[in-house]
């Protein structure tokens, strides 16, 4: 009887979830508009319908979303990444362009169609061609009656923070001879919901939701409310256990949802601080502030003054270590991986000159076919990991499998990695948290993780899909293989995934093919920008573990060859090229009348020599 019971409660409770569902359908015309957000040099970025920032996507759990997409961009393909979501069974709504769709080319249409089954913070934006430093991100929030924080607060903000670059993605030379030591582009300012001076109105005696965005390409930020504490419910959509914090650290791409008490008193307005990580930058210009204010405004007649921040804040007071959260389902560690991924991470330069980055010494270099159109296309050979291609770095996993990565940073910088289609548990994470998390001494060697001693993993470890790989540390994660499709892992810091450090994980393949249906204008997307959507990575439907035509990168550095002398190659061929060409110009020019005078002398005066003698 109380089984019959059970049943009939998750029934009704079905029933609610359906009827309460509804369709948010909208229409994306993607255009360049103008816009000067820092207020310090205008420039082109992507609009939608004509206007920027593009707008917040606001839905229910359990809602269908279906956008419509139109490039009006007339010179770049595009797409759409939905940040967080899971698209669990809508594998190929995801959005990487070359992994789970073909880019949208100019005046072609796509449509993104799938239902969200998840509550929390998200982020849409671009997913090809490195395009979303140039404006193409903005919150995408799903809302959740039954969130257990729901009841606590009166009203909710969604707001962002980013860098800017005053030039576009296209004209910034990062992976170039120039930059042999791959150093990022420094930004032209750090941003506060697209703009600055921002003020957020708020009423005294009032608790609030305050949902937080990095949507920036590189510099993770810490951020804090002045003289007001809050607490800690949400990352990257997994509630938490309350958590109380002043300080927290937000990389590129995380999110975090805290709830704060405004003050009783109106006499005054507080800053919302925002100071960025100098760790991460190679150089400051001066012209580059690192800290924001903007305000919670208490009252409108009242001053707005800047906070006087310390930027080494972070050794004073030390940001909240997410590590300790506690996601508030208490999902236990998962136990026994059947499958274990070791990735390394490093960046060097290939024989090319050029800087890039590595997973075990290798570049991802995007596949001829779409790596789901590969597996979908590959019948029982789909399990097999070579026809995905030599470059991709790519993992099959089986369905239901626990899955643990492990990955080993031999850089000296920190890495933001994200995993599509899923959150993951983070069980162990080295070095701890201290002052010198994010920026360990240059002294320091690899630390790679050691399965037979290590520290305690967490009975119930913090879930979120973005996670920071300290200098020189390590981390790892582990999920469960519950979602087929095609999911990429990479580093968010764009100029990094512009390097190639990425992974692909083929998660249940012969599963796809039994449950995945590709629609007709995701195949005339192929066609329209001339992709192949069958076969092997190097579309070959005939021998697909023939791989010969495949996409390559460079070839590595010779051995013997030091990163500093294959530059110093690379530099003196172009030097000694420079000059022949420089020698043959100058041999080929006309004379001027004063040089064509002096050679008639010489000439003249040889002749004379000549008949004396």
């Amino acid at each position: 009887m109380a089984v019959r019971i059970t049943q009939l409660t998750l029934l009704f409770a079905l029933l609610l979830t359906i009827c309460r569902a509804a369709v948010v359908e909208k229409y994306f015309n993607l255009t360049w508009v103008m816009a000067n957000p820092d207020g310090l040099q205008e420039r082109k970025v992507i609009g939608v319908n004509g206007t920027w920032p593009l707008p917040v996507l606001e839905v229910n759990k359990g809602d269908r979303v279906i956008v419509h997409v139109y490039n009006g961009l007339g010179d770049k393909d595009t797409s759409v990444h939905w940040h967080g979501l899971f698209q669990n069974g809508t594998t190929h709504m995801d959005g990487p362009s070359r992994v789970t769709q073909c880019p949208i080319t100019p005046g072609t249409s796509f449509t993104y169609d799938f239902t969200v089954d998840q509550s929390g913070t998200y982020w849409y934006h671009c997913h090809t061609d490195y395009c979303y430093p140039d404006g193409y991100r903005a919150p995408f929030i799903v809302h959740d009656s039954d969130a257990w924080f729901a009841d606590q607060y009166k009203e909710e903000f969604a707001v962002t923070v980013s860098d800017w670059y005053h030039n576009m993605v296209e004209d910034i030379r990062f992976i170039d001879l120039a930059n042999p030591t791959g150093a990022e582009p420094i930004p032209d300012s750090f941003l506060f919901n697209d703009t600055m001076n921002t003020k957020v109105s708020v009423q005294p005696n009032t608790t609030y939701l305050l949902r937080i965005i990095n949507t920036g390409a590189f510099v993770a930020q810490y951020f804090y409310i002045e003289d007001h504490n809050f607490t800690i419910v949400e990352v990257d959509g997994v509630f938490t256990e309350p958590e109380e914090a002043s300080l927290i650290y937000i990389a590129v791409a995380q999110r975090y949802s805290i709830l704060f008490t405004t003050k009783a008193s109106t006499d005054r307005n507080y800053g919302l601080v925002t100071i960025a990580d100098q760790v991460l930058l190679d150089g400051i210009p001066d012209t580059l502030v690192l800290n924001q204010t903007n305000w919670l405004q208490y009252n409108p007649s009242a001053s707005f003054d800047p906070v006087n921040v310390t930027l080494n804040i972070a050794d004073e007071n030390p940001a909240f270590d997410d590590y300790s959260l506690v996601p508030y389902d208490k999902e236990p560690l998962l136990e026994n991986p059947t499958k274990i991924i070791n990735l390394t991470v490093s960046m060097g330069i290939l024989d090319n000159g050029k800087p890039y980055a590595f997973f075990n010494d290798q570049t991802y270099t995007h596949p001829k076919v779409p790596s789901l159109y590969t597996a979908l296309t590959a019948g029982e050979l789909a399990t097999n990991e070579a026809v995905y291609g030599e470059y991709t770095n790519s993992f099959v996993l089986n369905h239901l499998e626990v899955v643990e990565v492990v990955l080993t940073n031999n850089d000296g910088g920190s890495h933001p990695f994200h995993l599509h289609q899923h959150n993951f548990q983070v069980v162990s994470r080295y070095p701890p948290y201290g002052e010198d998390f994010y920026s360990l001494s240059d002294n320091v060697d690899p630390q790679a993780f050691d399965p037979n001693n290590h520290t305690a993993f967490p009975e119930y470890p913090m879930r979120r899909d973005v996670v920071v790989l300290p200098p020189m540390g390590n981390i790892v994660i582990r999920f469960v293989a519950d979602n087929p499709g095609v999911a990429l892992f990479h580093c968010h810091i764009d100029w990094h995934m512009q390097q190639g450090l990425a992974a692909t994980f083929i998660e249940a393949p012969l599963e796809m093919q039994k449950k995945i249906k590709i629609p007709e204008d995701h195949f005339a997307a192929c066609r329209a920008a001339g992709v192949p959507y069958a076969g092997n990575a190097a579309a070959n439907t005939k021998d697909l573990l023939d791989l010969s035509g495949q996409n390559k990168p460079a070839k590595p550095v010779p051995a013997g060859f030091t990163a500093r002398g294959i530059v110093a190659l690379v530099f003196s061929c172009i030097a000694a090229f420079a000059g022949l060409a420089a020698i043959t110009w100058y041999g080929m020019a006309p004379l001027s009348a004063s040089e064509q005078e002096a050679v008639e002398r010489k000439v003249a005066s040889t002749n004379v020599q000549t008949a004396e003698e």
